[in-house]
């Protein structure tokens, strides 16, 4: 809840206790289709074609990658850790974080797509588990995955936690106490501000910084740096999709314009043709 436009969180037993150093960040990665690429439907219309599709790690999540780097950095946290939850390609994703600058990954394991089967409260719950395991002081994600938009796990992991968040932050501040952390956010009418206690979760926008290449070199070093896979099923975790896909289409081939010649042609052709009038 917020008390004068600062977020204070419920207790629970898992809040850490004012005055602690900074300790580790967490940041969770998700495994999607390229950016560049056309989605293209499979013939059955049940999903997206992901066989021989190039993928890459979220867009929103690299910018949560890069900002933990920076807090890192900084001296905010000493020790950033990369999460996945998803199949045996989740690894790449992993390893690119690792080459982009985090210590070491997390790799929660299933089968299941991630676009469709496992569901943003899945991701959470699963996440959760990372959180108690690794007690981080901070929790960063991308604000929303671009396969299904969903901008849900950030707040349903806070949720589970019992800890504050901020979603969409453009800028994230640490105090010099790091024990309060203060997030803007771009909203319609201008900054938005909120201030909150750490432990804390927070989704990263696209104005949040701009993420740094990973080089071929640190490519080569995070294939030595450790990644631990853990069997998600093994977690007590409910991973059952509540929701089914009916069916999944390409959206219509957009029509070329037409000229008219007077303005009462125009009213013609909306009325009889696009009927709109």
């Amino acid at each position: 809840k917020t008390q004068h436009g600062i977020a204070v969180p419920f207790c629970t037993s898992r809040c850490r206790s004012p005055g602690l150093p900074a300790m580790r960040g967490l940041v969770a990665v998700k495994r999607v289709v390229d950016y560049a690429v056309k989605v293209r439907v499979k013939k059955d219309l049940s999903a997206v074609e992901l066989d021989n599709v190039k993928m890459s790690m979220n867009p929103f999540c690299e910018i949560a990658v890069e900002e933990g780097l920076r807090l890192k950095e900084k001296g905010h946290i000493s020790e950033l850790v990369a999460v996945s939850c998803g199949p045996d390609k989740c690894a790449e994703t992993l390893r690119q974080a690792l080459a982009m600058g985090a210590d070491r990954a997390i790799h929660l394991k299933t089968s299941m797509r991630t676009d469709q089967e496992l569901q943003p409260l899945a991701v959470a719950k699963l996440l959760a588990k990372a959180v108690e395991k690794e007690s981080p002081m901070m929790v960063l994600l991308g604000k929303q995955a671009i396969d299904d938009d969903s901008n849900q796990t950030g707040s349903m992991l806070a949720g589970l936690m019992g800890w504050p968040q901020a979603g969409s932050a453009s800028k994230i501040e640490v105090d010099e106490g790091k024990t309060f952390i203060t997030v803007a956010k771009e909203v319609d009418t201008g900054i938005q501000e909120v201030k909150m206690p750490l432990p804390a979760v927070i989704t990263a926008d696209l104005r949040l910084n701009e993420p740094r290449y990973a080089t071929l070199p640190n490519l080569m070093k995070a294939k030595k740096k450790p990644m631990e896979v853990i069997d998600a099923s093994t977690l007590g975790v409910e991973l059952a999709p509540r929701l089914q896909v009916i069916k999944v289409e390409e959206p219509p081939s957009r029509a070329g314009g037409k000229k008219v010649d007077s303005v009462d042609e125009l009213l013609d052709k909306l009325k009889t043709e696009a009927k709109v009038l």
